[in-house]
Parts: C-alpha cells; sequence; structure tokens
C-alpha cells in the first residue's frame, strides 16, 4: 500500500537562496575563500573531519559525514532525498533574510545560524550546510546529544523502519529522550571521557538519572552551574514550543554545550602534559607513572579542538572502566589534586584573584563553586553553556503543537531538576 508523500515547509514570501552559499559566509570572503591547505586531502579542499562530533554519521566511517571549514564552520553533507532537501529548505525558510514570521524569527536563537550551502569545486554537485560551530567559544567543550520526543520515526516512515527505531531503544515513548552520545572533560584528570549510542541505550527509567548527570560532573564536582544554565535554556526552548502550532519534530535532536575547564584555569597559563606528570610524581613519589597510566594520561590521541590540543578516547565508548560502578560516580568523588598543583609547578603566585580569601582559606560551598565556574565572556552566575536544537530532516508542517517533544522537553527537565534536588540533599 502506498504511502501518501508529506508535505513540506512552505517557502512563500521568502527570496530565492540558490547562491546562499555566497551571500550568508561569515568573516571576510566567500565561502570557498581560504580553502586550499595543502596538509589536507584534495578532495575535502582544506576541510577536516569534525573532531568534537559526538553522534550521528561520521566522515571517513559514514558516507555522509560532518566537516569543518577553515573558517570554522561546521559543513553537514546534505542527506539523499527527502531528508536532505526537507532539512535544508527548513534552515532556508526559518533563516530567509526576508523572515517575518514572529515564531521562526524566535527559533533562530535555538538553531545553529546557519550561512547557506557549501560544495567543494572538486565535487559541485555535493552540497553542504554551512552552519554555526556552536562549540568554538569553549576551551574544553563538554558536548552531549540527545533525541527528543516520545517517536524517532516520522508517521510517513514505514513499517520496518518504525519497528527498527523502536527496537534501538523501547523506551522512548515512556522516557521522551534519548542520549546518543556526549563527552565529558576530566578536570582531575585534563582529558575527555566519551561515551557512544550504547551508553544511552543502556540507560532505564531507574538508571536515566544518574546517567544524565555523568554529563555534569568533571571528576572534581558535579556542575550545577552548568545544569542551572541548562535548565534555564530548555525552558526557553519549552516556552516556544507552547508558543507554536506550525511544525513537529521527529529524531530532532539538542546539543548541549559547556566550558570543561575549571574557571581558575582559563585565567592561568595553560596546563602541560609535563606539569602535569610533574604534579602527580610530587603527589605519589615512585607511584605516579602507575596513576598517570591508570588516569589515562600517556598513549592518548591528541586531537587540536577549536585550536587548543587536548587529549581524548576514540574508543567510541566510555574511556574509563566502571564495572563494579556502572554509573562511576563513587570513582569520581575522589578529589585529585594533580592539576591544581600543576597549575602552579614552576609559576609565580597568582596575585589577581580576588575571589580567593588573603590566607588561601575557603569554605567547601564557595570552592566548589570556584572550581565549577566558567569563567570567560559569562559571569559566575552565568555560565558558559550553549543548548541548541539540531537535526531536521524529519520536520513537517502542522496545525497543532508538537505533544510528543513536549513531553520529552518537560521529562529532560524534571530529571536535570531531581540531579539538582539529590545534589542539595547529599551537600
Amino acid at each position: 500500500m502506498g504511502r501518501t508523500e508529506p508535505k513540506v515547509l512552505n517557502m512563500s514570501g521568502a527570496k530565492a537562496m540558490e547562491s546562499d552559499k555566497l551571500d550568508r559566509n561569515p568573516g571576510s570572503g566567500t565561502a570557498e575563500d581560504g580553502a586550499s591547505t595543502k596538509d589536507q586531502p584534495a578532495h575535502l579542499n582544506g576541510c577536516v573531519p569534525l573532531s568534537h562530533q559526538v553522534a550521528g554519521h561520521k566522515f571517513g566511517v559514514d558516507k555522509v559525514g560532518i566537516l569543518q571549514h577553515p573558517d570554522g564552520t561546521v559543513l553537514k553533507q546534505v542527506q539523499p532525498p527527502p531528508r536532505g532537501p526537507r532539512e535544508m529548505q527548513f534552515y532556508r525558510t526559518v533563516f530567509a533574510e526576508d523572515c517575518s514570521d514572529p515564531c521562526l524569527l524566535d527559533l533562530q536563537n535555538h538553531l545553529p545560524k546557519y550561512y547557506g550551502t557549501w560544495s567543494s569545486p572538486d565535487s559541485p554537485t555535493e552540497l553542504y550546510l554551512k552552519l554555526e560551530d556552536v562549540t568554538s567559544r569553549f576551551n574544553r567543550p563538554c558536548i552531549m546529544d540527545v533525541k527528543l520526543g516520545q517517536r524517532s520515526y516520522d508517521p510517513f516512515a514505514s513499517q520496518e523502519k518504525r519497528e527498527q527505531q523502536i527496537r534501538k531503544y523501547p523506551l522512548m515513548e515512556e522516557i521522551g529522550f534519548l542520549i546518543l552520545g556526549m563527552r565529558v572533560y576530566d578536570a582531575r584528570r585534563a582529558t575527555f571521557d566519551s561515551y557512544n549510542q550504547h551508553y544511552g541505550r543502556g540507560l532505564a527509567k531507574d538508571t536515566i538519572r544518574d546517567g544524565l548527570a555523568r554529563f555534569f560532573h568533571n571528576g572534581l564536582c558535579l556542575r550545577k552551574d552548568a545544569i542551572r544554565a541548562s535548565i534555564s535554556r530548555l525552558q526557553q526552548i519549552l516556552h516556544w514550543f507552547h508558543s507554536q502550532n506550525q511544525l513537529v519534530f521527529y529524531a530532532s535532536s539538542l546539543l548541549f554545550v559547556y566550558e570543561g575547564l575549571p574557571s581558575s584555569f582559563l585565567s592561568r597559563p595553560p596546563v602541560t602534559d609535563a606539569m602535569m606528570k610533574t604534579a602527580n610524581l610530587l603527589l605519589v613519589g615512585d607511584g605516579g607513572k602507575a596513576i598517570q597510566e591508570e588516569a589515562g594520561l600517556e598513549n592518548k590521541k591528541e586531537e587540536f579542538n577549536n585550536n587548543t590540543a587536548v587529549a581524548v578516547s576514540w574508543d567510541g565508548g566510555l574511556s574509563t572502566n566502571h564495572r563494579t560502578d556502572p554509573c562511576g560516580l563513587r570513582a569520581l568523588l575522589h578529589i585529585s589534586r594533580a592539576e591544581e598543583m600543576a597549575a602552579s609547578v614552576d609559576r609565580p603566585p597568582v596575585l589577581n584573584d580576588q575571589n580567593r580569601p588573603a590566607n588561601g582559606n575557603s569554605n567547601e560551598e564557595e570552592d566548589e563553586e570556584g572550581r565549577s565556574g566558567t569563567g570567560g565572556q559569562g559571569s559566575a552566575g552565568d555560565p558558559e553553556v550553549e543548548v541548541r536544537m539540531i537535526d531536521f530532516a524529519h520536520v513537517f508542517p502542522s496545525d497543532s503543537q508538537d505533544q510528543g517533544y513536549i513531553y520529552g522537553l518537560k521529562h529532560l527537565l524534571t530529571v536535570l531538576e531531581q540531579i539538582l534536588c539529590g545534589a542539595a540533599q547529599n551537600s
């Protein structure tokens, strides 16, 4: 039995944007300017695989992958019809220069900025969406991709597709969201822990809270400031969904990003591997090497993320072993002073640290908040956090509210609030 082809977004009133690959490029020059890099394969035209991608199709593994342009933007290859053209039309509609719809104008605030399309001169028929890299302003971006909604297939999906998606995560309808992947900066070890889609699918109703809390734990403390800021941004997105009845979203995600580097380190020179090793030796003497190996400080692959060299695990899953503690929370409660000591090795004292008393003492709450602050452009009450909606290959017109997405958002907010409440009770 044939399926009815879904309606597409109404493009009436929007200017033709066939040339938008040049019209909306950020920075100086066109989308192609500065794209030639001798160190990269010619067919990529200076672009490289996105190093900090946590979910979705990866370039070099899948045919359709994510790249990073030399100007810092993200290139998402347009998928085959109808998904790719549908997502491209969605971005073009929302970011049309003559857009006057208050609903869509408000939606722009919750999406990565769209800069048109891009294609390599070597493969002009392969189109990419040119998008803002929302992680670019972070030093050590902690990133999480969460799929939202009660089902991850659209109304026009085949029965086979429906059954496949349900098998992947049978609890989607009840929980309303699924962690697709994440990477978390461990400030104690100065490394990233990576989690893939299997981590999220392994979370049940009784473990979803601890599983989500892991994203906000930096090895030293629970980043309550990042949770609060994430809740605030989710509430803004929820308000948008309550105010609109034009669009319905399936298999769409939220991208969470927060600054993983403690604020005390953002104001200091960078901590090098040699300094970390020296600090560990000062802490444990001859046992320093064992501590380093256990913490994964050696044999880590370095990546250049936003022009910053960082160590990261590329095993596709959790890079540390927590067999005896599935969520690893007990292990995370052990606070190492290695990075703190490393920051002071062979350095003069910091004289402009006005947040710490002259005697170097502070109460426990102040110390925790100081470690978990983010510094940078935000103040102590406004940490560096981003929450953006992404992935729009299954967005359709509607005449009612998107109850599935709203359900997922509300449950996600509830779980985050429970994490904060639990932290307050344990403090």
